[in-house]
C-alpha cells in the first residue's frame, strides 16, 4: 500500500494530509514512508523539518479495515 492509497482511503482525519497542514510541517507525500506491520496495520512516517533541519517525526498507524488513522503509540514506533 502506498501513502497515495492510504490519503485516499482515510475518512477520520481529513485535514492529516491537507496541502497546508503538510507545508506547516515542511513535508509532502513524498517525504512519507509505509512500513507494514505484523497484524496487517501500516506505520506511516516523515521527518517534520523547520528551516531545513528535521526537529522531529511524523507517525500515526494506518488501519485498512477501518480506514483510519490512530496515533502511534511509542512501543509500535
Amino acid at each position: 500500500m502506498t501513502i497515495y492509497e492510504i490519503k485516499d482511503r482515510t475518512k477520520n482525519a481529513p485535514y492529516f494530509f491537507e496541502r497546508k497542514s503538510m507545508s506547516f510541517f515542511g513535508q509532502t507525500l513524498k517525504d512519507y514512508h509505509v512500513h507494514k506491520m505484523e497484524d496487517g496495520r501500516f506505520l506511516i512516517f516523515a521527518p517534520m523539518k523547520h528551516e531545513g533541519r528535521i526537529v522531529g517525526t511524523t507517525k500515526r498507524i494506518f488501519d485498512p479495515a477501518t480506514n483510519r488513522l490512530e496515533m502511534c503509540p511509542e512501543s509500535e514506533a
